[in-house]
């Protein structure tokens, strides 16, 4: 009889050792939201908007500089210079816009794919 006691008192006494043991031996797992790699829709569609601005802003900048570099040669008595400088800040601001136009759309369209494809 003691020595049934003796048993159910050890029991009682390794039973929290051994649930204890198991946790932490187990390794963990990652959720659906530590498991994705890329950028989420929101941030690419986001991002997009941000490249087109920048492109926009570039472009408005070069058009600027070039009006404002005609404008000196122009004052200053060279129009063949004026009209060079403002074609090509043009020119600037065509390539400033095209860009980051391209490279905005091309986000913005990756984003709507991901959210599409997470919808459907």
């Amino acid at each position: 009889m003691k020595l049934a006691y003796l048993i159910c008192f050890g029991a009682f006494l390794a039973a929290p050792g051994w649930s204890q043991q198991g946790d932490e031996d187990r390794p963990r797992e990652l959720s659906s939201t530590e498991q994705r790699k890329g950028s989420g829709a929101t941030h690419d569609i986001g991002s997009g908007a941000g490249n087109i601005g920048v492109g926009a802003a570039k472009g408005a900048g070069a058009a600027a500089k070039g009006a404002g570099k005609g404008a000196v040669d122009l004052a200053t008595l060279h129009p063949i210079s004026a009209a060079g400088e403002v074609g090509k800040g043009a020119v600037s601001a065509g390539k400033d816009v095209t860009v980051g136009t391209a490279k905005g759309s091309g986000k913005i369209a990756r984003g709507v794919g991901k959210a599409f494809k997470k919808i459907f």
